[in-house]
Protein backbone atom coordinates (compact mmCIF):
# COMPACT_ATOMS: atom_id res chain seq x y z
CA UNK A 1 0.00 0.00 0.00
CA UNK A 2 1.40 3.41 -1.01
CA UNK A 3 2.61 5.83 1.86
CA UNK A 4 -0.11 8.44 2.84
CA UNK A 5 -0.12 11.73 4.79
CA UNK A 6 -3.74 12.83 5.02
CA UNK A 7 -7.09 11.09 4.86
CA UNK A 8 -9.64 13.71 5.01
CA UNK A 9 -9.37 15.78 7.67
CA UNK A 10 -6.68 13.53 9.20
CA UNK A 11 -2.82 14.00 9.33
CA UNK A 12 -1.96 9.89 9.03
CA UNK A 13 1.06 9.62 12.23
CA UNK A 14 2.62 6.09 11.60
CA UNK A 15 0.96 2.48 10.90
CA UNK A 16 -0.02 0.25 13.68
CA UNK A 17 -0.45 -3.02 12.30
CA UNK A 18 -1.26 -4.82 9.09
CA UNK A 19 -3.67 -7.90 8.45
CA UNK A 20 -4.75 -9.62 4.99
CA UNK A 21 -6.52 -7.49 3.86
CA UNK A 22 -6.20 -4.46 6.20
CA UNK A 23 -4.03 -1.77 7.44
CA UNK A 24 -4.69 0.27 10.93
CA UNK A 25 -3.24 3.55 10.65
CA UNK A 26 -2.54 6.08 13.68
CA UNK A 27 -4.31 9.26 12.69
CA UNK A 28 -4.37 12.76 14.31
CA UNK A 29 -7.30 15.41 13.97
CA UNK A 30 -6.28 17.84 12.65
CA UNK A 31 -8.79 20.80 14.88
CA UNK A 32 -8.12 19.05 18.26
CA UNK A 33 -4.86 16.85 17.92
CA UNK A 34 -7.00 14.03 19.04
CA UNK A 35 -5.75 10.54 17.86
CA UNK A 36 -7.58 7.72 16.79
CA UNK A 37 -6.66 4.15 14.92
CA UNK A 38 -8.02 4.32 11.38
CA UNK A 39 -8.52 0.69 10.04
CA UNK A 40 -8.60 0.27 6.65
CA UNK A 41 -10.56 -2.63 4.55
CA UNK A 42 -9.58 -3.01 0.76
CA UNK A 43 -12.64 -4.56 -1.47
CA UNK A 44 -10.56 -5.68 -4.45
CA UNK A 45 -13.82 -7.71 -5.55
CA UNK A 46 -16.49 -10.41 -5.33
CA UNK A 47 -14.55 -12.49 -2.93
CA UNK A 48 -13.76 -9.95 -0.41
CA UNK A 49 -17.18 -9.07 0.41
CA UNK A 50 -16.50 -11.33 3.34
CA UNK A 51 -14.45 -8.72 4.41
CA UNK A 52 -16.78 -5.79 4.09
CA UNK A 53 -19.67 -7.98 5.77
CA UNK A 54 -17.31 -8.32 8.53
CA UNK A 55 -16.33 -4.75 9.69
CA UNK A 56 -20.29 -3.83 8.86
CA UNK A 57 -20.97 -6.73 11.65
CA UNK A 58 -18.23 -5.55 13.94
CA UNK A 59 -19.79 -1.47 13.61
CA UNK A 60 -23.15 -2.83 14.64
CA UNK A 61 -21.56 -4.71 17.63
CA UNK A 62 -19.86 -2.09 18.58
CA UNK A 63 -22.88 0.06 18.91
CA UNK A 64 -24.68 -2.16 20.98
CA UNK A 65 -22.28 -1.22 23.83
CA UNK A 66 -20.56 1.24 25.78
CA UNK A 67 -18.42 0.17 28.30
CA UNK A 68 -15.06 1.82 29.47
CA UNK A 69 -13.49 -1.83 28.81
CA UNK A 70 -14.43 -2.65 25.50
CA UNK A 71 -12.65 -0.67 22.30
CA UNK A 72 -15.38 1.58 20.92
CA UNK A 73 -15.73 1.65 17.07
CA UNK A 74 -16.76 5.59 15.80
CA UNK A 75 -17.87 5.29 12.55
CA UNK A 76 -17.57 3.38 9.25
CA UNK A 77 -17.06 5.39 6.11
CA UNK A 78 -17.18 3.64 2.72
CA UNK A 79 -15.76 4.46 -1.21
CA UNK A 80 -17.43 3.41 -3.59
CA UNK A 81 -16.13 3.45 -7.35
CA UNK A 82 -18.37 5.28 -10.69
CA UNK A 83 -20.73 2.02 -10.43
CA UNK A 84 -21.20 2.26 -6.85
CA UNK A 85 -19.47 -0.68 -5.60
CA UNK A 86 -17.58 -0.44 -1.91
CA UNK A 87 -13.99 -0.66 -2.94
CA UNK A 88 -12.64 0.61 0.19
CA UNK A 89 -13.69 0.83 3.81
CA UNK A 90 -12.69 3.01 6.84
CA UNK A 91 -13.54 2.38 10.30
CA UNK A 92 -12.68 4.84 12.95
CA UNK A 93 -11.75 3.49 16.07
CA UNK A 94 -10.23 4.79 19.68
CA UNK A 95 -6.70 4.76 19.85
CA UNK A 96 -5.83 2.30 23.01
CA UNK A 97 -1.98 3.29 23.62
CA UNK A 98 -0.98 -0.04 24.70
CA UNK A 99 -0.45 -3.33 24.25
CA UNK A 100 -2.18 -6.43 24.21
CA UNK A 101 -2.14 -9.37 27.41
CA UNK A 102 0.04 -11.67 24.84
CA UNK A 103 2.83 -9.16 24.33
CA UNK A 104 3.22 -8.27 27.66
CA UNK A 105 5.70 -9.94 30.65
CA UNK A 106 4.55 -11.77 33.55
CA UNK A 107 2.63 -9.06 36.10
CA UNK A 108 2.20 -9.43 39.97
CA UNK A 109 -0.78 -11.19 41.30
CA UNK A 110 -2.55 -8.50 42.53
CA UNK A 111 -1.83 -6.61 38.96
CA UNK A 112 -3.25 -9.59 37.25
CA UNK A 113 -6.14 -9.86 39.31
CA UNK A 114 -7.33 -6.14 38.77
CA UNK A 115 -6.84 -7.46 34.88
CA UNK A 116 -9.05 -10.18 35.49
CA UNK A 117 -12.02 -7.91 37.54
CA UNK A 118 -11.71 -5.41 34.34
CA UNK A 119 -12.08 -8.05 31.89
CA UNK A 120 -15.18 -9.69 33.69
CA UNK A 121 -16.76 -6.38 33.87
CA UNK A 122 -16.49 -5.76 29.84
CA UNK A 123 -17.94 -9.33 29.34
CA UNK A 124 -20.54 -8.85 31.48
CA UNK A 125 -22.14 -6.06 29.76
CA UNK A 126 -21.60 -7.29 26.33
CA UNK A 127 -24.23 -10.25 28.12
CA UNK A 128 -26.38 -7.82 29.27
CA UNK A 129 -26.61 -6.57 26.18
CA UNK A 130 -27.65 -10.15 24.12
CA UNK A 131 -23.46 -10.23 22.71
CA UNK A 132 -21.51 -12.78 22.92
CA UNK A 133 -17.82 -12.18 22.04
CA UNK A 134 -16.80 -15.65 21.41
CA UNK A 135 -12.88 -15.08 20.09
CA UNK A 136 -11.81 -13.87 23.72
CA UNK A 137 -7.85 -14.46 24.31
CA UNK A 138 -5.05 -12.83 25.35
CA UNK A 139 -4.15 -11.28 21.91
CA UNK A 140 -7.72 -9.75 21.98
CA UNK A 141 -7.13 -7.87 25.29
CA UNK A 142 -5.60 -4.68 25.22
CA UNK A 143 -3.94 -2.81 28.42
CA UNK A 144 -3.00 0.99 28.14
CA UNK A 145 0.10 2.65 30.01
CA UNK A 146 -2.21 3.26 32.96
CA UNK A 147 -3.41 0.07 33.03
CA UNK A 148 -6.65 0.00 31.68
CA UNK A 149 -8.00 -2.45 29.83
CA UNK A 150 -9.78 -3.20 26.39
CA UNK A 151 -11.51 -5.73 24.92
CA UNK A 152 -11.18 -5.41 20.92
CA UNK A 153 -11.96 -7.46 18.06
CA UNK A 154 -15.53 -7.88 18.01
CA UNK A 155 -15.61 -9.80 14.14
CA UNK A 156 -16.89 -13.31 15.60
CA UNK A 157 -19.16 -12.14 18.24
CA UNK A 158 -22.91 -13.25 18.43
CA UNK A 159 -25.88 -10.74 18.90
CA UNK A 160 -28.17 -13.24 20.65
CA UNK A 161 -31.49 -14.65 18.53
CA UNK A 162 -29.19 -14.18 14.98
CA UNK A 163 -28.31 -16.99 12.73
CA UNK A 164 -24.74 -17.60 13.58
CA UNK A 165 -22.98 -16.81 9.92
CA UNK A 166 -18.92 -18.25 11.28
CA UNK A 167 -18.34 -19.81 14.22
CA UNK A 168 -14.23 -20.31 14.16
CA UNK A 169 -12.09 -19.40 16.91
CA UNK A 170 -8.33 -20.58 18.01
CA UNK A 171 -8.13 -24.39 19.54
CA UNK A 172 -6.40 -23.43 23.12
CA UNK A 173 -8.79 -20.82 24.09
CA UNK A 174 -11.72 -22.24 22.18
CA UNK A 175 -14.88 -24.18 24.56
CA UNK A 176 -15.37 -27.70 23.42
CA UNK A 177 -19.32 -27.10 22.31
CA UNK A 178 -18.52 -24.16 20.26
CA UNK A 179 -16.07 -26.57 18.07
CA UNK A 180 -18.49 -29.58 18.02
CA UNK A 181 -22.06 -27.85 17.69
CA UNK A 182 -20.98 -23.78 17.44
CA UNK A 183 -22.56 -23.06 20.76
CA UNK A 184 -21.95 -19.84 21.74
CA UNK A 185 -23.70 -17.77 25.09
CA UNK A 186 -22.16 -17.01 28.13
CA UNK A 187 -21.05 -20.35 29.37
CA UNK A 188 -18.48 -20.40 26.42
CA UNK A 189 -17.54 -17.26 26.62
CA UNK A 190 -16.41 -17.78 30.06
CA UNK A 191 -14.33 -20.83 28.82
CA UNK A 192 -12.73 -18.22 26.63
CA UNK A 193 -12.09 -16.40 30.11
CA UNK A 194 -11.05 -19.30 31.63
CA UNK A 195 -8.61 -20.10 29.44
CA UNK A 196 -7.11 -16.38 28.63
CA UNK A 197 -7.42 -16.79 32.48
CA UNK A 198 -5.03 -20.31 32.73
CA UNK A 199 -2.41 -18.50 30.14
CA UNK A 200 -1.52 -15.56 32.02
CA UNK A 201 -1.25 -17.50 35.30
CA UNK A 202 0.41 -20.24 34.03
CA UNK A 203 2.10 -19.28 30.90
CA UNK A 204 1.48 -22.63 29.67
CA UNK A 205 -1.36 -23.12 26.39
CA UNK A 206 -4.66 -24.41 27.82
CA UNK A 207 -5.03 -28.15 25.72
CA UNK A 208 -6.75 -27.53 22.32
CA UNK A 209 -10.03 -28.74 21.72
CA UNK A 210 -9.08 -30.56 18.70
CA UNK A 211 -7.31 -34.01 18.60
CA UNK A 212 -4.02 -34.33 17.03
CA UNK A 213 -4.11 -33.57 13.14
CA UNK A 214 -7.35 -34.61 13.59
CA UNK A 215 -10.08 -31.98 13.13
CA UNK A 216 -12.82 -33.66 15.18
CA UNK A 217 -13.14 -32.43 18.64
CA UNK A 218 -12.37 -34.29 21.83
CA UNK A 219 -14.29 -36.13 24.05
CA UNK A 220 -14.58 -35.46 28.19
CA UNK A 221 -12.39 -37.83 29.01
CA UNK A 222 -9.68 -37.41 26.62
CA UNK A 223 -9.56 -33.22 27.81
CA UNK A 224 -9.68 -34.22 31.94
CA UNK A 225 -6.75 -36.33 31.06
CA UNK A 226 -4.66 -33.08 29.04
CA UNK A 227 -5.77 -30.72 31.44
CA UNK A 228 -3.59 -29.82 34.02
CA UNK A 229 -5.03 -28.02 37.37
CA UNK A 230 -3.48 -24.42 37.54
CA UNK A 231 -2.67 -25.82 41.32
CA UNK A 232 -0.14 -28.34 39.90
CA UNK A 233 1.43 -25.94 36.78
CA UNK A 234 1.80 -22.95 38.93
CA UNK A 235 1.37 -23.60 42.50
CA UNK A 236 1.74 -19.65 43.70
CA UNK A 237 -1.56 -19.28 42.21
CA UNK A 238 -3.65 -18.51 45.22
CA UNK A 239 -6.12 -21.77 45.76
CA UNK A 240 -9.06 -19.73 45.27
CA UNK A 241 -7.92 -18.14 41.52
CA UNK A 242 -6.41 -21.65 40.31
CA UNK A 243 -10.25 -23.32 41.64
CA UNK A 244 -12.01 -20.57 39.73
CA UNK A 245 -10.43 -20.66 36.18
CA UNK A 246 -10.25 -25.14 36.91
CA UNK A 247 -14.28 -24.62 37.17
CA UNK A 248 -14.54 -21.84 34.25
CA UNK A 249 -13.00 -24.40 31.94
CA UNK A 250 -14.84 -27.50 32.62
CA UNK A 251 -15.35 -29.76 29.66
CA UNK A 252 -19.49 -29.40 29.97
CA UNK A 253 -20.32 -25.89 30.17
CA UNK A 254 -22.95 -27.11 32.76
CA UNK A 255 -20.47 -27.29 35.31
CA UNK A 256 -19.14 -23.75 34.79
CA UNK A 257 -20.28 -20.70 36.91
CA UNK A 258 -23.08 -19.61 34.96
CA UNK A 259 -23.40 -15.77 35.35
CA UNK A 260 -20.05 -13.16 34.54
CA UNK A 261 -21.77 -12.25 38.08
CA UNK A 262 -20.30 -15.04 40.23
CA UNK A 263 -17.04 -14.64 38.25
CA UNK A 264 -16.77 -11.04 39.15
CA UNK A 265 -17.35 -11.84 42.94
CA UNK A 266 -15.54 -14.62 43.20
CA UNK A 267 -12.39 -12.38 41.65
CA UNK A 268 -13.10 -9.81 43.87
CA UNK A 269 -12.70 -12.46 47.02
CA UNK A 270 -9.43 -13.00 45.47
CA UNK A 271 -8.56 -9.62 45.50
CA UNK A 272 -9.30 -8.86 48.38
CA UNK A 273 -6.68 -11.77 49.84
CA UNK A 274 -3.69 -10.32 46.95
CA UNK A 275 -4.45 -7.03 47.84
CA UNK A 276 -4.87 -4.05 45.60
CA UNK A 277 -2.14 -3.32 42.58
CA UNK A 278 -0.10 -0.57 43.37
CA UNK A 279 -0.91 2.73 41.17
CA UNK A 280 0.27 2.44 37.64
CA UNK A 281 2.02 5.52 36.30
Amino acid sequence: MASISRIGKYTVVRELGQGAHSTIQLIRRMEDAREYALKIVEIDGKDDQKFLEQVQHEMRVASMLDHPNLIKLLCLEQEKDWRFRVKKVHVLIEYVNGKTLDQLPAMAMSKLVDKFLQISAGLAHMHRRGVFHADLKPNNIMMTKAGAIKILDFGLAWIKGEPKERVQGTPEYMAPETARAKVVNERSDIYNFGATMYRLTTWKLPPSVFGGLSSAVVGKSSFKSLYEEVCKVAPTVPAELGQLIDQCMKYDPNERPERMSEITARLQDVQELVGEPEEET
